[in-house]
């Protein structure tokens, strides 16, 4: 402001009687100029001192934290035709509500009495299979009995070959006792023979001693063919023994051949019934799968296939489904710079889409309008955005999320990180450095081992 005795009005009025307006002249205005600034400076030294949140900000939106709660599209599991329709857009539906209904296209499965007829394929095979094991429990019956019948034929023919040897035992005895009776014979008949020559007997005596040689000597004949007939029973009884082992066992693996024969029958009618009653589940659960159901409780939000008489394929995408309920989290991405900052536990400010709020970045707690989160999740690779995904979920000690805050809304967040002051952080921006990726305890730790 310029002095007043120096104006042109000044030179020629007098003001000394005003004095209000002397109190309006400054007395001194460099002082006060000077008292100005050393005030502003005064503040913003205490301003740069002040405490600053470092944070990092990022964009995301709004999703649920557990897969199965997430939007999902309900497929078709077999090839078919829409029916009908049981649900509109919008509509909320339970748990293994019906959503529409389908029918077959392939021909394999036309036939409205298939499930009867493949179960009456089930029950003739399963029949085929008692048979043939009502065939294998009678030859294993047939083994025994033969088992049984071998032993009783042993017996009785070692019976006859003890027989046979005791008999030829007893001829070997009669034989030796004809042998010793014709030797006796002989010496008779020559003594007989001898004393006839001399005239000491008459020739009747030494015919009759003849006679009874000749007697003597068809007794040993007659001994040694009933001890050689004796020894070919033994023979024959031997043989007779051996062959009730050989015809045994010719029976035997007749028997067992038959009997397994019997069985791999058995075990394959089984495996034919097996399969046979597996493909009877399989279109018994294929039926089912005529009727679409919803997988969980929720609102249907977009139909895929519309209209009735459209085919669709197998595993086709028909109907989306928003899962009621869900435990809300914000998906947010963060740059890899400022991965390491994120841990989890760490926690975000959000500004949800439609709810404003006045937002103090480096003083959270003066922010208005903001909702509390907590990271409870970060991705190990980077995503389609070269950005790491952070899961965050409410904040249990602030204040709940807005009930009406849907899955797909917008979400900007905030990860605060460490307090440093003002000047720091201002250092820091004008440098071009990353926020610190210690905290206080951490880098006292750090001090404490460099000493």
């Amino acid at each position: 402001m310029l002095n007043i005795s120096k104006n042109k009005i000044g030179r020629k009025l007098s003001f000394e009687g005003y004095e209000s307006y002397r109190m309006t002249l400054p007395e001194d205005e460099r002082k006060n100029r000077i008292r100005v600034l050393l005030w502003l400076l005064a503040a913003a030294v205490l301003f740069v001192f002040l405490p600053w949140t470092q944070n990092v900000r990022s964009y995301g939106y709004v999703t649920a934290l557990r897969p199965d709660q997430r939007p999902q599209t309900v497929n078709s599991i077999i090839a078919g035709r829409i029916e009908e329709w049981y649900v509109a857009e919008g509509d909320y539906v339970q748990k293994g509500d019906t959503i529409l209904q389908v029918s077959e296209i392939k021909d394999n499965f036309f036939d409205p009495l298939l499930l009867e007829r493949t179960q009456l394929q089930v029950d003739a095979k399963n029949m085929a299979a008692k048979s043939y094991g009502g065939r294998v429990v009678a030859q294993k019956n047939q083994f025994e009995a033969l088992r049984a019948n071998n032993i009783l034929r042993k017996e009785q023919a070692e019976n006859k070959l003890k027989m046979s040897e005791l008999k030829v035992k007893s001829d070997s005895i009669r034989f030796e006792q004809s042998k010793v009776n014709f030797q006796v014979g002989v010496e008779q008949l020559q003594r007989a023979e001898n004393l006839y020559r001399e005239g000491l007997t008459s020739l009747t005596d030494f015919e009759t001693r003849k006679l009874r040689f000749q007697e003597v000597q068809s007794g040993l004949i007659s001994a040694e063919n009933t001890l050689l007939s004796s020894k070919n029973e033994f023979i024959s009884a031997k043989i007779e023994l051996q062959a009730i082992d050989n015809d045994f066992r010719d029976k035997m693996a007749k028997t067992e051949a038959d009997m397994y024969s019997a069985m791999s029958s058995q075990y394959d009618a089984e495996a034919t019934a097996s399969q046979l009653e597996n493909q009877f589940s399989n279109y018994e659960v294929r039926s089912s799968y005529r009727y679409i159901l919803a997988p969980q409780t929720g609102y249907v939000t977009k139909a895929i296939r519309v209209g009735i008489g459209e085919t669709i394929s197998e595993g086709a995408e028909i109907i989306s489904i928003l899962p009621a309920d869900a435990k809300l989290a914000v998906e947010m991405y963060v740059a890899p710079v400022d991965l390491p900052l994120v841990k989890e536990g760490n926690r975000v400010r959000f500004i949800f889409d439609g709810w404003p709020a006045i937002v103090f970045s480096g003083w959270p707690q003066l922010s208005n309008g903001t909702f509390g989160g907590v990271v409870v999740a970060i991705d190990r690779f980077t995503s389609t955005s070269d950005g790491y995904r952070v899961l965050v979920v409410e904040d249990p000690e602030e204040h709940p999320w807005p009930d009406a805050l849907k899955i797909g809304s917008g979400a900007d967040g905030i990860a605060l990180l460490n307090d440093v002051p003002i000047w720091y952080e201002i250092w820091r921006q004008l440098n071009g450095f990353p926020a610190d990726y210690y905290t206080r305890r951490e880098q006292q730790a750090i001090k404490d081992s460099k000493k």
